[in-house]
């Protein structure tokens, strides 16, 4: 239920951003938002578990939290607003789906999370679901921006989802900790990267009050409770429920852009859902696994 309510957060995101990049760059505004979030997250991370916490991390760790903010907020999310900005939403989030193939063959190799038969089925369930909805789906030249833009943050993603269930499955980081840590240091070279491509930007009133949003709600809350669930979910489960983002970003087109969904539409959103539910339950069954407790 909390990856769910997650992704219902992040789907939310989608409208929101196609708004404000109609007049804010996209690194500058991503890196807005991810710095806003972590400024708000500071407060939690000086409590004092989590300031003990600070202390007693080591180089290794500070090099892996930094690793996993530059790959999921700097990469990423740098990708995804890249993206946003030269190709339409569906576009966008077909490409971004395929990093669950990714997520799949990495874990199986550095976290000995091999997806059970019913998973791989699942997974490719999903992916058909998608493809089925978005088909057809043609580039021109002009796109070649937004498709490159797409595919790095893609991987960026993918990656992150490894890391991330790597650190969340020591259990030794709380997830406040885990999302600061790795939010500060990915969202200032993301903020940095933007002003200095892109210049300082003009932000109206408005859109202050959805960078605000973003940053609190569906960005700094959502975060903690994503990293909570990396601690009881592989990665490619983990992974596969964000694709239930298509789902929702399809439902809440409807709702506030008047867009129908056709027969074929809804085979694509069953097959999404099926797939989804197909790796959840071969979750308690995956081979070469290793054990969720404190190790």
């Amino acid at each position: 239920m909390e990856g769910l309510l997650v992704v219902t957060l992040w789907s939310s995101s989608w409208v929101l951003i196609k708004h404000v990049l109609e007049d804010i760059s996209p690194l500058t505004f991503a890196g807005l938002r991810y710095f806003v979030a972590f400024l708000t997250l500071i407060p939690l991370a000086l409590t004092r578990s989590n300031r003990g916490q600070l202390r007693q991390i080591t180089g290794k760790v500070w090099l892996t939290l930094g690793v996993l903010g530059l790959l999921l907020y700097a990469i990423g999310v740098g990708g995804q607003f890249v993206a946003l900005s030269h190709l339409p939403t569906v576009t966008t989030r077909l490409l971004f789906a395929f990093d669950t193939i990714v997520v799949a063959i990495v874990s199986g190799v550095a976290l000995r999370e091999r997806p059970a038969r019913s998973q791989w089925l699942g997974i490719l369930g999903a992916l058909s679901g998608i493809y089925v909805y978005f088909h057809p789906v043609a580039f021109d030249a002009s796109q070649v921006v937004g498709i490159v833009a797409s595919l790095l943050g893609m991987l960026g993603f993918a990656m992150a989802a490894i890391v991330g269930r790597n650190v969340g499955r020591s259990r030794t980081i709380s997830p406040v900790v885990v999302t600061v840590v790795s939010m500060g240091i990915g969202s200032v070279a993301l903020l940095s990267c933007g002003l200095l491509l892109e210049g300082p930007p003009v932000v109206s009133p408005r859109n202050w009050l959805i960078i605000l949003w973003l940053s609190v709600a569906n960005t700094a809350f959502a975060f903690v409770l994503w990293n909570h669930t990396l601690r009881t979910l592989a990665a490619v489960e983990s992974n596969i429920i964000t694709n239930v983002m298509v789902v929702e970003i399809a439902v809440l087109g409807w709702w506030f852009l008047g867009e129908r969904l056709s027969a074929l539409d809804l085979l694509g959103l069953g097959l999404v859902i099926a797939g989804t539910i197909l790796v959840q339950l071969g979750g308690a069954r995956l081979t070469g696994r290793q054990p969720m407790e404190p190790g």
